[in-house]
């Protein structure tokens, strides 16, 4: 009778024990040596209005995996010199690719499709913040890691989420650095800008910058003497800017802080010499004037321009590996690397060190290896890669540049310089 009811328990708490591990929210499915390919999804804007920018980074993240899975010895960096991830027994990456469209609903289709459907075991992505938000959080949902390359609002990494990091700046940490800038320009060449304007794009990324500029100036800057006197939001997809600059051109700033894609920064500069606006300054937030089509498309009115950049060619020159791993992208893309397609080549990168360094397709060993790992990345200035409980990456790779006579030029700080800044834009008819 009592082997009878030892049994009759033991069977219960066998099936207790299934029922449980049925309910757990993901199958963990660690990876060993016998693992041939490894998933990890990339989201971008691959067709629509943003399309020239989403192609440069799927160029960059494939280039992220030729090194990763071919043998490039003569290339500086984890992962390059043996074929494949040596902690997966040479396990291949293969990033899938999706195409958001500049749309957040599709960004989070396509994030739910390459879970469900191309099993991947992480993602990467979406160039735009407000994409990006939505993919993000579905990752969350599914419990996978994302770590995003060139996003920049600032919301993204106040969520609380578990399984999100951003290599790129955020745009609060670029608003500061805008601001030392200037006040560089005032102490050194008595610049005397003090007005600010800004002009933003209605989305994630354009919101949150124009949140940054306000939090600064309340916190710090106000205080040193600088004054927003205008405040311009320009809808998503417009066409004609010319009301948003003449609202520009009544305020009569010193400098106008940009958050606008490629399509949008041309059409503004265009406006700016049809309405003589020229402030002393123009500063862009990662975004259009990064994307060296900004010089093709504007020849000789693209001078002078400002913005941060994780890269340019002149800095591309000076950094041995940044220059091999250039080579292998501009035989692709045709073009040398900008700042977005570099810190988007870099996500690929430390997503693939982080799954080679955990051994494992666990995405909890994954992120513990994100949360926890300083990751070598010898093709930014900063040379390295930490991400704070947070998520957000606490090195920015950042410089000032300008464009001079038709080149980016790094123009601050001063220990980066490629060139000596131009700290007061001509008028348009002096050029």
């Amino acid at each position: 009778m009592k082997k009878r009811v030892l049994a009759s328990i033991l069977v219960v708490l066998l099936a207790v024990s299934l029922i449980a591990v049925g309910c757990t929210p993901k199958e963990q499915t660690p990876a060993d040596e016998g693992t041939e390919t490894v998933k990890v999804g990339a989201i971008f804007p691959l067709t629509g209005s943003a399309a020239s920018t989403g192609v440069k980074l799927k160029y960059a993240v494939e280039t992220a995996q030729e090194i990763i899975n071919g043998e490039h010895p003569e290339i500086d960096l984890p992962l390059a010199k043996d074929a494949g991830l040596p902690g997966l027994g040479g396990a291949k990456i293969e990033f899938v690719f999706g195409d958001h469209q500049a749309n957040p609903e599709i960004a989070k289709s396509e994030a739910e499709r390459l879970i469900q459907n191309e099993g991947v075991v992480g993602l990467i992505g979406c160039y735009h913040s407000s994409s990006t938000k939505p993919a993000s959080a579905t990752a969350e949902t599914y419990q996978i890691p994302f770590v995003a390359g060139s996003s920049s609002s600032a919301a993204l990494t106040e969520r609380g989420l578990k399984y999100f990091v951003r290599v790129a700046p955020h745009d609060g940490m670029e608003t500061e650095f805008f601001f030392e800038y200037l006040n560089f320009l005032n102490d050194k060449y008595d610049a005397g800008i003090k007005k600010v304007a800004v002009v933003y794009v209605d989305n994630e990324y354009g919101v949150h910058a124009a949140q940054m500029v306000d939090k600064w100036m309340e916190e710090k800057y106000a205080a040193q003497g600088y004054e927003k006197v205008a405040d311009v939001k320009y809808p998503a997809g417009a066409s004609n800017v010319d009301t948003e600059v003449q609202k520009v051109k009544g305020a009569d700033p010193d400098i106008i802080f940009h958050a606008s894609y490629i399509n949008d920064m041309t059409m503004f500069v265009n406006a700016y010499k049809q309405f003589n606006v020229a402030p002393k300054a123009v500063i862009s937030y990662c975004g259009g004037f990064q994307d060296p089509q900004f010089i093709v498309n504007l020849g000789d009115d693209a001078n002078y321009f400002s913005g941060s950049n994780a890269t340019i060619p002149a800095i591309i020159e000076n950094v041995e590996v940044l220059k091999k791993i250039n080579e292998i992208y501009k035989s692709k893309s045709g073009v040398d690397f900008d700042g977005p397609s570099l810190e988007d080549f870099a996500s690929a990168m430390v997503i693939a060190d982080a799954i080679n360094q955990a051994g494992s397709t666990d995405a909890d060993a994954i992120m513990k290896v994100l949360k926890e790992a300083t990751f070598e990345a010898p093709y930014f200035m900063t040379g390295k890669i930490k991400f704070g409980e947070d998520g957000q990456n606490q090195f920015s790779a950042s410089a000032m540049t300008q464009v001079i006579d038709g080149e980016y030029q790094a123009v601050w700080p001063e220990g980066n310089q490629t060139a000596e800044p131009v700290p007061d834009i001509p008028e348009w008819s002096n050029r």
